[in-house]
């Protein structure tokens, strides 16, 4: 594979993911006028549990709640755009939608795991059912948002 290609690749990936993250932001502010009932979060990753485990990581000490959203800012556009990278890869191997699902289960297995370990979070069966649907649902839009960016990018698709 050449540079050029190489770079190719890794920028449309960037692309895809983050148009999946826009996918996914546009989920939680959808969700949120649907349900006024709600306040606060809808899930951990519409919490704050995402920038406390950048600052714990990086031993950041304690942060601000302003802080703290700004680093799970940093990190859902930086994971983002980075995970998008990782579905072109799999475009290159699998056909659709099982490079979609691969990725959507790479993703929930990443979320169910690294929550409760590194957020301390209760484990995913022990989350509320609207916060799990919440999860699940917008994670959905995120997997839709890069693959179908993808296609319009063009992955290396296999027949």
């Amino acid at each position: 594979m050449s540079i050029g290609t190489l770079i190719s690749f890794a920028v449309k990936g960037a692309i895809a993911g983050a148009v999946g993250t826009a996918a996914m932001t546009a989920a939680y502010a959808t969700e949120h006028r649907l349900r006024p009932s709600v306040h606060g979060q809808l899930d951990y990753d519409d919490s704050l549990v995402p920038g406390q485990i950048v600052a714990d990581v990086l031993h950041l000490g304690p942060v601000t709640e302003l802080e703290k959203a700004e680093l799970k800012t940093l990190l859902l556009w930086g994971y983002g755009s980075a995970f998008g990278m990782a579905h072109r890869a799999l475009r290159t191997r699998l056909s659709e939608p099982y490079a979609s699902l691969v990725f959507g289960g790479m993703l929930m297995s990443a979320t169910f795991s690294l929550f409760p370990i590194m957020g301390h979070t209760p484990p995913p069966w022990r989350w509320p059912r609207d916060v799990l649907a919440t999860s699940l649902g917008t994670h959905a839009a995120y997997v839709l948002g890069v693959a179908i960016t993808d296609d319009v990018l063009g992955a290396g698709k296999r027949k």
